[in-house]
C-alpha cells in the first residue's frame, strides 16, 4: 500500500458527535451541516463513526449513511471514518464502503471484544489493511483492555498495516518512545486533555472532541501547540481544560453534547444505554461551558 504524499489524517480531525431527533433517529441534515460548519471554522476534518459518534447504537444502514453523508457535505478527502467492529472481517467491510464512498483513511481500535493478544491484533490490523486504505490505529486501553504499547505499534506499522495512531492512554511519555521506534507512524493526540503535552513531543493531528462545541478556540490552541507558541496556548489550554478533561470521562458523550447545546450548536439527546447527565454533572459542564463563553471562546 502506497500512503499519500498528503496524509489525511493530520490536523484538526473532529470526532463528530451525531445529532439524534428527540425520537432517537439520526438527523442526517443536522449532521451535514455539523460537519459543514467544522470545516468551515477552521477544522481539517472530521471522524464520523467513532465512540464519541455512538456508532455503537446505529444499526449498518444508519452508520453506513453516516459516512456518505458526511462525504457528502465535506468531500471524502476530509473524513476518515471509525471501522472498529468485533470481527476482523466485519471491520474490513466497514473500511471497504469507506472506501467505495470516496474516503481517504480510517481509523481502527484493536480487537475489542475481549483481551486480544499480540497475534491477534496484528492479524487483525492486517486483515483490515486488505480494504486499500491506509489506517490510523486507535490506542483506547481503557475501554478495549487491548493496550497499543510503542513497540506493537511499531511492528504493526513495520508491516505496513497502519500509518497513524490515535493515542487515547494519557502517558505522554509514549510519544517519545514511538518517535524512537516509528519515527514516520504519525502520532495524533487522541485525548484533549493531554493536547498541549502531545503537541509539544511532537504529534501531528488532534482526534478531537470538544471541537464540536468550540471549534474556533481549540484550533487556535492546537496550532499555537504544534508551533511552539507557548505564550499563546499555554493560557487558551489552561482556559478550556475545565471542559477538555470530560472528553477522558465516561460521559463524554452527554458533556460535549450538552456544550454543543450551550453554545448554540444542536447536540441533543444521546441513544441508550447512555443516559442524560446527572444533575450535578450537568451543571458543572454547563457552568464550565458558560465561562468559555464569556471569556469569547464559543
Amino acid at each position: 500500500m502506497t500512503v499519500p504524499q498528503h496524509r489525511p489524517w493530520r490536523g484538526v480531525l473532529v470526532a463528530t458527535a451525531l445529532p439524534l431527533t428527540e425520537e432517537l433517529a439520526v438527523d442526517h441534515a443536522r449532521f451535514a451541516d455539523h460537519c459543514a460548519w467544522l470545516v468551515e471554522s477552521g477544522c481539517d476534518g472530521v471522524v464520523p463513526n467513532g465512540s464519541l459518534g455512538e456508532y455503537q447504537v446505529l444499526t449498518p444502514e444508519e452508520r453506513a449513511r453516516v459516512v456518505e453523508t458526511a462525504v457528502s457535505a465535506i468531500g471524502g478527502a476530509r473524513v476518515m471514518p471509525g471501522v472498529s467492529a468485533y470481527g476482523s472481517a466485519e471491520a474490513r467491510r466497514w473500511a471497504e464502503q469507506a472506501r467505495d464512498a470516496g474516503c481517504a483513511s480510517v481509523m481502527l481500535l484493536p480487537p475489542n471484544a475481549y483481551r486480544a493478544d499480540e497475534r491477534s491484533v496484528l492479524a487483525h490490523y492486517e486483515e483490515v489493511a486488505k480494504a486499500g486504505l491506509p489506517v490510523v490505529a486507535y490506542n483506547n486501553p481503557v475501554d478495549t483492555k487491548v493496550d497499543l504499547v510503542p513497540e506493537l505499534l511499531a511492528k504493526l506499522h513495520g508491516e505496513g498495516f497502519v500509518h497513524g495512531v490515535k493515542e487515547f492512554s494519557g502517558d505522554p511519555r509514549r510519544a517519545y518512545r514511538l518517535a524512537e521506534l516509528a519515527p514516520d507512524l504519525d502520532l495524533l493526540i487522541g485525548a484533549d486533555d493531554v493536547l498541549l503535552e502531545l503537541a509539544v513531543a511532537g504529534a501531528k493531528g488532534w482526534v478531537a472532541g470538544y471541537p464540536n462545541a468550540l471549534p474556533h478556540a481549540s484550533v487556535q490552541l492546537y496550532r499555537a501547540a504544534v508551533a511552539g507558541d507557548l505564550d499563546t496556548a499555554l493560557p487558551l489550554y489552561r482556559q478550556l481544560h475545565p471542559l477538555l478533561r470530560w472528553d477522558s470521562r465516561v460521559e463524554f458523550v452527554q458533556a460535549i453534547k450538552l456544550s454543543m447545546d450551550v453554545v448554540g450548536r444542536y447536540g441533543g439527546p444521546v441513544r441508550p444505554p447512555r443516559m442524560p447527565l446527572p444533575p450535578d454533572q450537568e451543571a458543572a459542564v454547563r457552568a464550565a461551558t458558560e465561562k468559555a463563553v464569556a471569556a469569547g471562546l464559543a
